[in-house]
Order: C-alpha cells, then structure tokens, then sequence
C-alpha cells in the first residue's frame, strides 16, 4: 500500500510511462512513422474497472500522437461471445469519452487467418495431431521438463492440408484433432511448445453463422489481425509478456512486413473488487447483486450506474500511471478521485434521509418563505436553488439527542443550532409514541437570524440540513458500500460460495427519506452532493411515482473492512 500513499502524496504529478517512451523511440529511429493502436476486448462478457485502464492506454496513446486506435472484438470463441456483450463494450467506451477510428471483429479476417494457417501448413510450420487434449498436455512437459514431440508432428505436408481441410469441412468430431503450430517442444517458455493454433467448434457464430466449424486460437488469430490493421504497437497487460515470443514467431512465420511491437503494461488490481467473468457471472446467477450493472459490482456499468463520473475515472487512471511492477491500488484512491471531481461538479441539494419533526412553535403556521443557497459553492456561475421554509420541518434522526455527549453541536437541550440558509433554533419540548420514542421536536425560532447574522452577533457551531414538510415529497436512497470486506476476495477463503466474504453492510435501502419537490425534476444519471450525507444520483429505477438515489460516494471513507 506504500504506493498508493506516495500516489496520494504527489496527486499532482503525472507517474512515468515507459510505453511513450518505447513509442518515440520507434518513431525517432524510423520503424514506424505513425502510431496506430487497438482495444480488443473478447465479447464474452462485461467491462470492468481494469479494462477501463486498458481502455485509456490504447485510445490515449494514439490521441497523444495524432494516430488511430480500433476498437475490435476478438470473437474467436463462439461459445462464450454474445451480440449482448458487443453493444455493452461499445457504450462502455463511449462514455468514458473515447471514440474509435473503425470498428472491426476478429471474425471479420477468418479466411485471411485460415490462409496463413494453410501458409504455414505449407512451409512445414504447421501440422495435425490427433492426440486427444489430455495427451497434448501431457506431451507439453512442465516448467522442468521438456516436452515431447507429437508422433504426428511429421506428418507429410499434403496429408497436413488434407486432414486440415476435412476437419474444415466438419468430418471429425470437437476434440478428435487440432492444428498446431512446429515450433520447439524443448523451448523453456510453455507457450511455444508446439501451441494449437486451431481447434475444432461446431457451434454457431454470432456474426460467421454456421460457415465454420473451425476456429483460429487466440494466440494465432491477435497478432495477424493486428498486422492485418495496420497496428504499430498492439498494447496489452502484463500476463501476455510470455506470449510474445508466439506473438512475434507467428508474424514472421507468415512473412508479415512491418509488423507489430508487442508491449505489456502490469493489469489494474484494485482491492476489495472481483473482476473474474467467470466469478462475476457466479454472483449474478446466484443473485447476490442485481445483475451486471448493480452498482456494487466492479463492472464498468456498475460503476456509472453508482453515479461514478467518467472524468474521476480517467484521472484515476492517470494517477496510478503505467508501471510493469505488479501492485494492488487501494480502493479509496479511485473513490478519492470520484469525491475530488463531484465536489467541483456536482449540484448541492438537501435531504434527509432518517427524517424527524420539527415544529417551529413561534413562526406562523400560514407562512412560508423562499431560502436561497449556492447551487454548488465551487461554480458560482451556476447561481442559486430555491427551497421552500415553513413552520414544519424535517431534520435528521441523529441531529437531535436529549442527553448528548461532550462536543455534540446539533439541536440538544442545551445548545442553539442553525437551520442551513435560514433561522438559529432552539429546543423548546418533545413528543413521543407510546413506546417511548421520539416523534416531533418543538423549537423556537429567532426572526432576526436569517442567514446566519444576529443583532447581538453571536454565533453558533452546528449547521444542519433541513427540508420542509410542506414541499417534501418522499424518495428512496440506497446506500451502497464495497461489495466485499475482505482486500482480496478471490484469494480468501470461502470464494467458492463468496458469503464468507460479502460485506453484508453492501446496502442499505431507505424508502422515506424527504427531498424538496424541486428535485423532483432531476433526471436519470444526475448526481447530487446531499448537504452533510454524500454524493448521490439518480437512479434508472426511478419512475414518475418516485425517484431512487444511489449512494455514489460518501463525503469521507467510512468503510471498515473486516478484521
């Protein structure tokens, strides 16, 4: 966590990116003389926050240089990719504020990567092995030891072409034979052990249909599709630094001029978040949050359905900077980020959300008055809200005690406190139900105070938020915390059900709390700073009957994670 401090440390500085400097290396000595980059994501499920860096690194690079980035879907796997999850990834980058120079699928160069399978087929770089996958793992050897050869690795280059071209025509079962690349079964990196480059899937395409039964591999299928772009440098996360021998063996194995530099950066970890799409869509099965765009989920969605603004999130992004080094980002320091933007955005509004009476008993019952107050005090060009003032009001539950302790500054017997905009008040008597509980506090008010100024100057600590009761109308607030209480919870114990490791304190739904009828108007997506509470925004569940906050953020980290 030593990094994270020293990034809140020196907030203003912008950390080192060594890619930039690879980049104008390779423009300076004439290997490239443009800069061309691509963000492609698998469709096989939801953006989450660690893609977000991915997402600003491939687009901010070209910005930076004038160039181009892509956005394409590498769609190589038609069991696991849906067009649900394409129409996500694109609306995911758009409202990060990033547009892409041309949209392509990996789908799209199918037969262009066949043919460089047949090329290599050719060139004796390829052959088929009937080996089942159990034997192909075996054969490949351990981090020790070696692996073996195929018994089909030689394999005439006719009876290859022959057997590759009945496999495309879907006389062979999945399973019963691949296509593998003959590189070196003795190479120490895994990766260039003889890889498959193409397997067997008779399943459907959501773009292709039914024309193949055959699909390229990943490994094969990225660095020919980024040659066949045009990308200079195809910038991807650190787990794919031992696939780039594989990724610059392929593009010389098929004779590709000027190819791509391959350049990894270290992924975004942040604690307290689960990322996994297999364990992700574990909590959506199993219904522990509300789908993919719940907003405690660590999903893009999520995040801009909690009412996290696409700006905190880029500078985010900017202050934890490009490094190699793996490292874990503290949670607080993207929440940081939100709170530092809203604060000098966000419009300023007051609500209540555990409500108590309050009855002004010496203001006239018949009266109301207009108080003013900064729309936000940061933006004075956006002027003032109007809330309504009357002789009922609405404060917090816990802006009100009978027997306080020492240095509690709101409405007690003892103390006068000031109404926010309006009038100093004080205690003057209590109602309570049968069971004993408070239900309305009588207060006087002094008609000289507006404002904050009396005649006799004095002044008081407390300042409370207020709605009055006859324009309140009533919403409801979610208060939405960190999903889990433990810093990693794929690594704890107890993932495999994940109750072990939920926050139970995730949310907290309240369905009375008063707002002035003039935010009645607020539309979904509009974020509020709720005076002395947090920042909030409007959620899509809101209908005309009644609108539903989220809790974005609060004013300061109040999270205690478990011991």
């Amino acid at each position: 966590m030593e990094e994270n401090k020293e990034l809140e440390k020196n907030n203003e500085n912008t950390p080192s990116n060594f890619i930039l400097d690879f980049i104008d290396e390779d423009l300076k000595e004439g290997v490239y003389d443009h800069v061309q980059t691509r963000f492609p994501p698998e469709p096989n499920g939801y953006l989450h926050i660690g893609h977000a860096k991915a997402i600003c690194i491939d687009f901010g690079t070209a910005e930076k240089y004038g160039g181009k980035c892509n956005l394409r879907l590498d769609d190589t796997n038609p069991t696991k990719e849906d067009v649900e999850y394409v129409d996500a990834i694109k609306e995911d980058i758009k409202w990060l504020g990033f547009n892409w120079d041309n949209i392509y699928y990996a789908s799209d160069y199918f037969d262009y990567i066949y043919d460089c399978a047949l090329y290599l087929i050719d060139k004796g770089l390829a052959f088929v092995d009937e080996s089942s996958p159990e034997k192909i793992r075996e054969m490949r050897g351990t981090l020790t030891q070696a692996g073996t050869e195929s018994p089909y690795r030689n394999r005439p280059i006719e009876e290859n072409r022959d057997l590759f071209a009945k496999m495309t025509a879907g006389e062979f079962e999945e399973g019963s034979m691949v296509l593998r690349a003959k590189i070196d079964m003795s190479s120490p990196n895994l990766n260039m052990r003889d890889p498959i480059i193409y397997r067997i899937l008779k399943a459907s395409h959501h773009r292709t249909g039914d024309k193949w039964c055959v699909y390229p591999m990943y490994d094969f299928a990225h660095p020919l599709s980024d040659a066949k772009e045009g990308v200079t440098h195809s910038l991807c996360s650190l787990e794919f630094e031992n696939h780039r021998p594989l990724y610059d063996w392929v593009l010389k194995a098929a004779d590709i001029k000027n190819p791509p530099r391959q350049i990894e950066f270290a992924r975004m970890n942040v604690n307290y978040t689960l990322t996994s799409k297999r364990k992700c869509l574990k909590l959506v099965n199993d219904k522990l949050v509300s789908g993919w765009d719940d907003p405690r989920m660590a999903t893009i969605c999520g995040i801009r359905r909690r009412g996290y603004p696409a700006e905190a999130v880029r500078a985010f992004v900017d202050k934890i900077g490009v490094s190699k080094a793996y490292s874990v980002i503290d949670y607080a320091l993207l929440e940081s980020c939100v709170r530092d933007y809203l604060n000098e955005h966000a419009d300023r509004a007051m609500a209540v959300l555990e409500p108590l009476k309050v009855i002004i008993d010496n203001y006239d019952e018949s009266k109301t008055e207009e108080i003013e107050f900064d729309k936000n005090p940061n933006a004075p060009e956006k002027g003032k809200s109007t809330v309504t003032f009357s002789k009922e009001i609405y404060i917090e539950k816990s802006d009100f005690m009978l027997d306080p302790p020492k240095k509690y500054f709101r409405l007690c017997p003892e103390k006068e406190v000031r109404l926010k905009g309006a009038y100093y008040i004080k205690y003057a008597s209590h109602e309570t139900d049968e069971n004993g509980n408070i239900t309305a506090v009588h207060c006087t008010y002094d008609p000289e105070s507006r404002g904050g100024d009396t005649a006799d100057g004095r002044k008081v600590k407390g300042t409370l938020h207020w709605v009055s009761a006859k324009s309140a109308e009533e919403i409801t607030v979610r208060l939405y915390d960190r999903l889990f209480n433990v810093e990693n919870p794929s690594d704890e114990e107890g993932v495999s059900s994940f109750a072990d490791n939920l926050n139970p304190d995730s949310l907290k739904e309240i369905t009375d709390c008063k707002v002035d009828r003039s935010l009645l108007s607020a539309k979904v997506g509009d974020t509020f700073q709720f005076m002395r509470q947090g920042y909030f925004c409007v959620d899509k569940d809101s209908d005309e009957n009644r609108l539903v906050f989220n809790r974005t953020v609060a004013l300061k980290d109040s999270f205690t994670p478990k011991k």
